[in-house]
């Protein structure tokens, strides 16, 4: 696992991009020596080939990213992977014809986009399943040796059977309880006191330790195994990576207390207010046309104000009113009930992300449901989020629990890229659906 914009990806993710990214190039070089009568050579540099071919193959992997190609990309049904591609390559057709009226000057040659677009089909979705389904299985993941068995990692032994896409394998545990043979499908190695011998035989690449009470842990040997290179760390940084989370069960208040680390930079708070305003004038100017259908068609469907006020918890608690159109139901679906928001951000009561703003009589509720509640307070909250985009919607105490451990992840992490990415991401949703 690596981070991207301060967003776990996992390796794989990124060997697939980035092949993926050399295959499209090198199908639409092979059309261009098929197709045209110049010079390979002159066509990329003379002519400026590269910048067209770099064009197409740009517009491909954003179709990919828009149908959840990479983010979800083992493959499930063949059948589906080649309907996908079809429907992104139409779309990069279609385009191209839209710019040829255009006359723009980053268009390929007709039968080269015919050409390159047939070998992106049939090359891709067979280098994709083999990758998926034969390469990556048989090089395996990352091994994984646990020491203890905390219901957090118990979680995350469960989230690695599901997304094996992580490339992260649970190998075994140990512990020094009464514990069953097995935990979440990986098998009991020994005591603690059999850690050498288990990392003679099974060679984990990392070590998780997640022990709930630290009495019997091999400090000085987890010392000297770290100083010769194997990778050892806590179960609350492990959670984080592979949930994009912070656990809530695994957070003690001696962390938030004497460590900057689960608090917002100034720098990076002073920053986002500056561009939050900034972006939210553009989004501003550029959805009044939208603002002054949806307010006519509101005003005339039912009676009452076109936008109403609800009062919420803002940056440390203040309360402030956020301004919404009166919503109906595709107005939620469409999320365009909160372009009004907008103004909030404008008046320095809002960013374009946070956590999102909760009523103040619902806050003091949860406050006393769970733990540090009154943390996802420390920023200003937001149009949009990291648990906006990872969370779906849902009334439960345990889903509260998951937003507020999203909304940690992003307290911890808070920055431009994340906040760029986490408003792409926020587009993408709200033009296509889903999550």
């Amino acid at each position: 696992m690596i981070r991207i914009f301060k967003v776990p990806v996992p390796s794989s993710a990124v060997a697939l991009i980035v092949s993926e990214a050399l295959l499209i190039f090198c199908c639409y070089l092979v059309a261009a020596w098929l197709a045209l009568d110049v010079p390979l050579v002159v066509f990329l540099f003379d002519q400026g080939g590269y910048w067209h071919i770099a064009f197409v193959m740009a517009v491909i992997m954003l179709g990919l990213y828009f149908n959840d190609l990479y983010e979800h990309y083992h493959v499930r049904s063949r059948i589906q992977l080649i309907q996908q591609f079809c429907l992104v390559l139409g779309i990069a057709f279609l385009l191209q014809s839209l710019l040829s009226y255009a006359q723009w000057g980053i268009l390929l040659p007709k039968w080269m986009m015919v050409y390159g677009s047939l070998l992106v089909l049939i090359v891709l979705p067979l280098w994709r399943i083999f990758l998926t389904t034969e390469l990556w299985k048989s090089l395996g993941g990352r091994k994984l040796l646990f020491l203890g068995s905390s219901p957090a990692m118990r979680e995350i032994v469960a989230r690695l059977a599901e997304c094996p896409e992580l490339g992260l394998a649970p190998i075994g545990y140990l512990d020094n309880g009464q514990s069953s043979p097995e935990f979440s499908g990986i098998p009991r190695l020994g005591s603690i006191a059999d850690l050498d011998a288990v990392i003679a035989e099974r060679h984990p690449a990392r070590i998780v330790v997640g022990m709930e009470r630290t009495l019997g842990l091999p400090v000085e040997r987890l010392l000297e195994l770290r100083l010769a290179g194997l990778q050892i760390e806590e179960a609350a940084d492990t959670y984080e990576i592979v949930f994009g989370r912070v656990s809530t069960r695994d957070l003690p208040p001696s962390q938030l207390i004497f460590s900057d680390e689960m608090s917002p930079r100034t720098t990076s708070l002073t920053l986002q207010s500056v561009y939050s305003v900034l972006l939210a004038s553009i989004a501003l100017v550029a959805a009044l046309p939208v603002m002054a259908i949806v307010a006519l068609i509101v005003k005339f469907i039912s009676p009452g104000p076109v936008i109403y006020r609800q009062q919420c918890a803002g940056l440390n608690g203040a309360p402030f009113a956020v301004f919404k159109f009166r919503s109906m139901r595709w107005l939620r679906r469409l999320r365009l009930d909160e372009l009004p928001e907008l103004f909030n951000v404008l008046r320095g009561e809002m960013a374009l992300v946070g956590p999102r703003p909760e009523r103040p009589e619902f806050a003091s509720v949860l406050e006393e449901k769970i733990p540090y509640y009154r943390q996802r307070l420390s920023v200003k909250p937001g149009i949009t989020g990291w648990a906006q985009i990872n969370q779906s919607e849902s009334g439960t105490i345990e889903d509260t629990i998951a937003k507020l451990e999203y909304d940690r992840y992003y307290i911890k992490n808070l920055s431009i890229s994340l906040d760029a990415y986490i408003i792409f991401h926020t587009l993408k949703v709200t033009l296509l659906g889903g999550r």
